[in-house]
């Protein structure tokens, strides 16, 4: 973590959130170095310098404002002239649209990061001229957390930082989606259902009954499928999920961020689509949930790998924390930290204990691929459930709405990730709109079939988290009514893309490969399970570049055939392979086109 801003949200006992929060790590973690600095001059003196900080020449600061980003720098805001009020009214604006509906003001702030502070006459007035911007651009404010510092001055000057958010207009709400991952009985799909539904488990699994879709997982209590819940925010920072009797519709409608949550299977055996998931729905974030009671075991590794080789953010919770006592649960902490801090991870781990950590662990995460929030909390007793809450509210996307605008002028792009048929719809399929906006009525071609050919259909209807929508912008995950389209046709990892896209269908095509485990030698003829994206199919090694076989731990560049099919793939795109206990990961460099390989052969 940035020392700065742990420095500053961690240090001195006159911090004060607007949530509750109980004692925080990180200021702990503040007094135990105060405590060590003064060891020498006997207890008293080390007591006595812990309660009361002797105030630094050199005030905490703030990294240096940038241009871009959603994070603002206000010194004070009191009584501004009507010209000056406009032209924050429209920085405001600014700020929100890089941060796709959000943005934070750090009041008593100077541009160049240095900590000012405000007396409390002003930062009434500067918060009150703040919520009267944020009614003008049609947004809500949420302080998240004042504190005071030590600045040349008699009176205690404090500064503030505020989470800015747009009211929602035409379903245009933040959307994060989360992967959640961890080995089977760790408790996932109860964890989803307490926070998606509202109330606490009984500690025999009743909370996750809504989430199964097939009836032996009621039966067995394992997820075996991918199931998606939504759990909204709403533009003061309040939770909206199905406690108040909702459906999924008025959630949307009520909700200015969604998470979406995709559930993922823990067993081993059901691998595969635990791998579909993370590749075809593009999550934003991974969850790692671990059980307190008993550790890393079975596929926590595994699913921790996988989210760490597609580059997936991830964050962990620890669970069921009632059941076992506090040193189990800090023996699993410690677990934890150690393998996040080992060579092949390098991870920075971050206990959060308290509503003040939570908000740093979320604004730290997003800016920092190698910072890892670990949460304690239990989904039967709801011990530290909220602080989970916060981090989630708080979290910001991972794109800027510069990427978002540059993804949205390009062809029309849609992953076919699940397939249905609905009486009275027709075909219906699900999947991610990768580029491009995609409107009812609009005209695409789907494909490749078999032999390589894409078929046109219309889009009839579209649906956005269970609620009709009209438009579908990149980077969106939703449903597409074909009507009578027939569904044998279709098949999952084809995608459906504009008329003038000329898109590249491969049989054959090569990558550069590091090959994690394998038992014995990886040679040409070797057939495994690729997943790039939404597709997945079996691959025959064609051939290794340079080399007659491949180890443990080897790179090179392989040219893969695909034996049932040709897929439309992508330069540069992410692949994973599998077979058995042989796993590799790697990057597409290069594709041989079906005309060049159909005139080849």
């Amino acid at each position: 973590m940035d020392s700065r801003v742990s420095e500053l949200f961690g240090a001195g006992s006159a911090f004060k959130t607007t949530p509750q929060g109980a004692g925080s790590a990180s200021n702990n973690a503040a007094v135990a170095a105060t405590k060590k600095t003064f060891s020498k001059n006997g207890k008293k003196a080390k007591n006595r310098s812990a309660r009361h900080p002797k105030p630094s020449n050199n005030p905490p600061y703030l990294p240096p404002e940038v241009e871009e980003g959603n994070i603002e720098y206000k010194l004070k805001l009191v009584n501004p002239t009507q010209y000056r009020f406009e032209h924050l009214a429209t920085q405001m604006k600014w700020r929100l649209q890089e941060g796709r509906g959000e943005a934070v003001y750090q009041i008593g702030v100077e541009d160049n990061g240095l900590l000012v502070g405000l007396s409390e006459a002003d930062m009434r007035a500067s918060l009150r001229t703040l919520r009267r911007m944020a009614e003008k651009v049609g947004a809500d404010i949420t302080v998240l957390r004042e504190r005071e510092v030590d600045y040349e001055s008699e009176e205690p000057r404090k500064i503030a930082e505020v989470l800015v958010r747009k009211v929602p207009d035409d379903q245009q709400f933040l959307d994060l989606r989360v992967a959640v991952l961890g080995n089977v009985d760790s408790g996932k799909s109860t964890l989803l259902g307490v926070l998606t539904q509202g109330e606490l488990d009984n500690g025999r699994g009743r909370a996750r009954l809504n989430l199964f879709r097939h009836l032996h997982e009621i039966q067995t209590g394992r997820t075996s499928s991918i199931s998606f819940e939504i759990l909204g925010f709403d533009s003061k920072g309040e939770v909206v999920n199905y406690s108040d009797s909702r459906t999924a519709e008025e959630i949307c409608e009520s909700a200015s961020k969604m998470i979406t949550f995709i559930d993922l299977a823990g067993h081993h055996k059901y691998l595969k689509t635990t791998i579909f998931g993370l590749t075809s729905y593009c999550p934003d974030f991974a969850m790692l949930v671990v059980s307190a009671n008993t550790g890393i075991v079975g596929t926590t590794r595994e699913h921790l790998g996988l989210a760490m080789a597609l580059k997936v953010p991830i964050f962990i919770v620890v669970s069921k924390v009632d059941l076992c006592t506090k040193a189990t649960v800090e023996r699993t902490v410690r677990q934890l930290e150690r393998i996040l801090k080992q060579p092949g991870c390098n991870k920075v781990p971050l206990v959060v204990a308290s509503t003040d950590d939570a908000v740093t662990a979320a604004q730290q995460f997003a800016q920092s691929p190698s910072i890892t929030p670990i949460f304690t909390l239990s989904s039967v007793s709801g011990e530290n459930l909220d602080l989970l809450k916060v981090f989630f509210n708080i979290l910001p996307p991972l794109s800027n709405s510069k990427e978002q605008e540059e993804l949205m002028q390009q062809l029309t792009e849609f992953q076919v990730d699940e397939i249905y048929t609905v009486p009275d719809v027709g075909t219906v399929v699900g999947g991610t709109l990768s580029s491009g906006i995609c409107r009812e009525g609009e005209q695409l071609v789907v494909g490749p079939t078999d032999d390589g050919q894409f078929r046109e259909l219309t889009v009839c209807s579209i649906q956005r988290n269970r609620s009709a929508c009209r438009v579908l912008r990149a980077g969106q995950a939703a449903t597409l009514a074909l009507g009578d389209f027939d569904r044998s046709l279709l098949r999952k990892g084809m995608v459906m893309v504009s008329p003038e896209m000329n898109p590249t269908i491969c049989w054959l095509f090569e990558a550069e490969i590091v090959l994690l485990f394998h038992a014995k030698t990886f040679h040409k003829g070797f057939q495994v399970t690729v997943h790039v994206g939404n597709v997945r199919q079996t691959a025959t090694v064609e051939a290794l570049h340079g080399k007659d076989e491949l180890r443990t731990g080897e790179k090179a560049v392989v040219r893969f055939k695909f034996i049932k099919h040709p897929e439309y793939l992508k330069v540069g795109a992410k692949l994973l392979f599998r077979h058995g206990v042989t796993k590799g990961i790697g990057q597409v460099t290069k594709l041989q086109p079906l005309s060049q390989y159909q005139h080849h052969s």
